[in-house]
């Protein structure tokens, strides 16, 4: 047995590791977290200092037996996990869980998994900083108390079907999009005519080159024609050229966010997915450490980088850099994120390849020297009118670290003209005469600023100092997952502009389209979303403001560096918070999100754009009513505050009746998976961007033809059909209303009848051995699962009880368990189960019989 034992977070570094320190250490994962807040009453002591309550989860409760045990067995333990705040809180909960003293146990750090840092790591164990630990605890606590706090307020100011949530980061993320999108739609643009010349004049060799010369911006098209009138018979003199030698400077080497930013921009990955790869990275010991905001580098690491850069390009690529950290707020003395040896240019594996070699050719850059170009600048006179045109240049002189790598640029530099893109002109002189091919006055509009990608949010939340680099991608995570934001691309429009042409005097208009405003992968708000940020932020301004929201993260460093007791600050934030959700939950009104459009022209009643139960909708009429209110729910693309009165009556002509096929009606709707075709009792999806009311009779019945085929049987088992098709979890095959899903190992499109066996026979099998006993009236079952038998209430999975005795029921002992015994462990789990599903059987008192009419379908005009 090892006499030591060193515990790590993950089950991958613990093997790289082991692989380094030999047969004196044994190395174990803790699997990230071992204890977490408890769950109930917020899981904090409030009147006692916010002293934290802990729990191991059921869930590792095995590992921390394992570790315990090995622990026991050990002269010494060591703690390895990260070096960052969680890290440091991970070392010490495992400190306090083994029986271990935070202030005599070695701890160790490194910035990379390779053998020179850990065993100098190993030389210089340190022990558990606590101002660190506290740093952590007082985040998890204080956020802990506003997601605690807040989301019961929206529970009770908001009816909907999902649970809603508030945090202290996540809010402010959402209102940052929100505050976008409403940039934009209260955007107008504004039009100007942009000058631009095309010129030939002949290169070294005597070949003509086109070149392009622009002139000023006029607002109004008067002005760009009378313009274009006084350039008729003119000619154009080179009267100025100036040759300015410029450089251009490397990025420094990657940070988190610097590196999801870039991986958005060149790989199109999303921010969770970049850490998902970065971490796979640094376990294996290709990179550093990758939540880390410093960009400074090692010296060792840039001797590894000169000799890379010397053997590549040869010494003049060489330049040797040290990087400041533009963010006042960066964390602990890490390193940037880089290739642990600069000697790999490449990873074996597949997907990390990517990721790794913008990882190496950032590193690589950000050492290397200048790109040395130079700028010709032609100043172009018109004789007619004394105008100025002025055409532009650029030709690279020596590559510099632009033979590795150049950074890209985001939407909102590129709208700000810093994009650097410049073409080449040929050789001119002072006093030379430029014949004129055409010159054109082209409309151009202003553009709002783009939505944010995941990347730019990243980049917002840096810049305003909110949340730090372990904090963006679950915080994203978080905001999508609770339906406050969506990632979707957007089509473009059609737009008309004109043009104005001079060519051989004469002035010709014309007026051409372009597509605008498509945009790819964008973070729009959901009416929920902008609904929760007005109400938040009318009632909890600090915790929704920007700066009081930096300002928090300040006081978390300030911790970190023992210069402030955690639990005052969290004192000072918790009492005034407090009295804000006791004020609010007392005097504020319910959230409606409503919005008036107008009158219905067929009955006069209000019709109005709100949030419902179930998402956006559009409701015609009151409850206070004699009739019901009737209810239309918004397309995917349609928002509360942009609907316009006709979209909105729009939505009530559906469902639409197309007419009839083979003696059966054939109408559109739109439904929770989006719109379709109904054709008797089958429903068929319309394809993607398909309004369902464009959709005629003759490319309904094309719809219908090719589900039919698609949906004929492939096979039978049992004399019964099989058939198969595609779902939103993969193919599938269809027996006896039993869907199964079809491996990647079987050809999809040429299922075999033994396949199709195979596949059938498999799934019973399985379902089989699926359920250990069922109460089908109570829609309660037990059954077996991958961690063992577990209670399928409804849609929901429960735990059971354990025995008397502590020890877990087998699936023996359950065969015989009583239903009422079972009713009790759901109860306990989910308090009102039984007795609110009794209250709503119980008949509702009526005050007066109120006349109702049954949703008609409308039938197409002929």
């Amino acid at each position: 047995m090892p006499k030591n034992l060193l515990i790590v977070e993950s089950p991958a570094k613990a093997k790289t590791i082991e692989k380094i320190l030999g047969s004196d250490f044994e190395v174990k994962s803790c699997y990230g977290h071992i204890r977490d807040l408890e769950k109930d009453d917020m899981g904090i002591d409030i009147k006692n200092n916010f002293q934290p309550r802990y729990t191991v989860p059921e869930e590792k409760r095995k590992v921390v037996a394992e570790l315990k045990s090995l622990a026991k067995k050990s002269n010494e333990v060591w703690l390895a996990t990260d070096e960052d705040r969680e890290g440091e809180a991970i070392s010490w909960h495992l400190c306090e869980v083994l029986g271990l003293d935070p202030y005599t146990t070695k701890r160790i750090v490194f910035h990379e998994i390779t053998k020179p840092a850990i065993q100098k790591a190993v030389q210089k164990p340190r022990t558990v900083n606590m101002d660190l630990v506290n740093a952590q605890q007082a985040r998890r606590v204080l956020d802990r108390i506003v997601g605690f706090e807040l989301s019961p307020v929206l529970w009770r100011k908001m009816s909907m079907k999902n649970n809603l949530s508030a945090g202290r980061v996540q809010s402010v993320a959402v209102r940052l999009v929100a505050d976008r999108e409403r940039e934009i739609n209260a955007f107008t643009a504004q039009s100007s005519f942009k000058i631009e010349a095309i010129f030939t004049a002949p290169d070294a060799a005597g070949r003509k080159i086109t070149f392009k010369a622009e002139g000023s911006r006029f607002d109004q098209v008067e002005g760009a024609e009378k313009f274009l009138n006084d350039c008729k018979g003119a000619t154009y003199t080179v009267k100025d050229i100036q040759v300015k030698p410029t450089r251009r400077s490397p990025a420094a080497p990657f940070t988190t966010s610097t590196l999801q930013q870039e991986a958005s921009r060149k790989l199109g990955y999303s921010v969770s997915r970049t850490m998902q790869i970065a971490q796979r990275l640094y376990e294996n010991g290709y990179i550093t450490y990758m939540r880390t905001d410093s960009v400074s580098l090692s010296e060792t690491a840039v001797g590894d980088i000169r000799n890379q850069v010397q053997s590549s390009f040869g010494e003049r690529y060489f330049q040797a850099r040290k990087f400041k950290n533009k963010n006042e707020s960066a964390q602990e003395a890490h390193e940037a994120i880089r290739p642990t040896y600069m000697s790999n240019t490449s990873v074996p594996d597949a997907e990390s390849r990517r990721l790794y070699e913008l990882i190496w050719k950032r590193t690589m850059a950000s050492q290397m020297a200048d790109a040395e170009l130079e700028k010709t600048i032609a100043k172009i006179g018109v004789s007619t009118n004394n105008a100025e045109l002025t055409a532009t240049g650029e030709v690279m002189k020596f590559e510099g670290f632009i033979k590795v790598y150049r950074e890209d640029k985001d939407e909102e530099d590129i709208m700000d003209g810093e994009d650097g893109a410049e073409g080449v002109l040929p050789p001119l002189r002072t006093g030379q005469q430029l014949p004129l091919t055409q010159m054109q006055a082209i409309e151009r509009f202003t553009r709002a600023l783009p939505r944010y990608t995941e990347a730019s949010l990243v980049k917002k939340l840096e810049e305003l100092g909110i949340g730090r680099p372990s904090t963006y991608a679950p915080t994203i995570s978080t905001i999508l997952k609770r339906g406050y934001v969506e990632k979707r691309d957007k089509e473009g429009i059609q737009r008309a502009y004109r043009v104005l042409t001079l060519a051989a005097d004469n002035i010709s208009k014309k007026t051409e389209t372009e597509n605008t405003g498509a945009e790819k992968a964008k973070l729009f708000p959901t009416d929920l979303g902008l609904v929760v940020t007005d109400f938040l932020k009318q009632y909890f301004d600090d915790i929704m403001d920007y700066g009081f929201t930096a300002r928090i993260e300040e006081e978390f460093d300030e911790v970190a560096r023992g210069r402030m007791r955690w639990s005052k600050m969290i004192d000072e934030f918790y009492n005034p918070f407090k009295k804000d959700v006791d004020n609010t939950i007392v005097n504020a009104e319910r959230i409606k999100g409503e919005r008036e459009l107008g009158k219905d022209p067929s009955s006069g009643k209000q019709v109005v754009a709100r949030m419902g139960r179930y998402g956006p909708m559009v409701q015609i009429g009151s409850t206070e009513d004699e009739e019901k209110p009737r209810f239309a729910r918004l397309k995917p693309n349609q928002s509360i505050e942009t609907i316009s009165y006709d979209e909105a009556l729009d939505l009530f002509k559906l469902p639409l009746s197309l007419g009839s096929h083979e003696g059966q009606e054939v109408s559109v709707n739109a439904g929770r998976f989006g719109p379709y075709v109904k054709f008797g009792e089958q429903f068929i999806s319309l394809p993607k961007g398909k309004d369902p009311l464009d959709v005629t009779i003759e490319e309904a019945i094309s719809l219908i033809a090719e589900k039919q085929e698609a949906d004929a049987p492939i096979g039978y088992f049992e004399s019964a059909p099989v058939t198969k098709g595609k779902g939103r979890f993969g193919p599938f095959i269809k027996w006896n209303d039993i869907f199964i899903n079809v491996p990647k190992a079987y050809n999809f499109d040429h299922l075999t009848q033994k396949d199709i066996d195979e596949l059938v026979t498999k799934k019973l099998e399985k379902e089989s051995n699926r359920f250990i006993k069922q109460f089908p009236a109570e829609k309660i079952s037990i059954e077996n699962g991958r961690w063992g038998p577990f209670i399928r209430f409804g849609k929901k999975m429960l735990k059971l009880d354990r025995k008397p005795n502590g020890e877990k029921y087998t699936a023996e002992e359950l065969v015989d368990v009583d239903v009422e015994a079972i009713k009790k462990m759901i109860e306990a789990q989910v308090p009102g189960a039984f007795t609110k599903k009794a209250a709503a059987k119980a008949p509702a008192k009526k005050s007066a019989a109120k006349k109702t009419t049954a949703k008609k379908t409308t039938t197409r005009k002929k």
